[in-house]
């Protein structure tokens, strides 16, 4: 039997920034349709999971735990570890904005989409991302 704290941290320790079965649902979908990105381009400012740089258009497939959805409901239920991870999610929630903003600036569309929404219903978010290409 693996003791609790251990078993949290592997299950932590799998889940992964790139490559997720959300981003690659979206992106199999997009490149169906013809369109070509480029994923986890560094080049773009916040590293967007999904990239056309010629239609400036940044996507990207965010974890409902890592960038705080239902933030005001979910943070009472952080049990272990509260100095860490609360301080933690609302950097990356501050981070995502400053991102938003910024990219919006310079001229780009930027798209978010939430894992379980992609999960659900993958076409649907696929057709939200090539309005902006007719």
């Amino acid at each position: 039997m693996v003791a609790p704290d251990e078993a949290r941290t592997r299950i932590m320790r799998a889940n992964r920034s790139t490559g997720t079965s959300s981003e690659k649902a979206l992106a199999k979908l997009l490149w169906r349709a013809g369109h070509r990105y480029r994923l986890n381009d560094k080049s773009v400012l916040g590293k967007p999971d999904i990239c056309f740089k010629r239609h400036r258009v940044a996507v990207f497939c965010d974890g409902e735990f890592w960038h705080g959805k239902d933030w005001a409901k979910k943070r009472r239920r952080i049990g272990q570890n509260r100095a860490y991870w609360i301080p933690k999610i609302e950097r990356n929630m501050a981070r995502d904005k400053a991102v938003n903003k910024a990219l919006r600036k310079q001229g780009w569309t930027v798209l978010r989409f939430w894992h379980a929404d992609i999960k659900r219903d993958p076409q649907k978010c696929a057709d939200e991302v090539l309005r902006y290409f007719r």
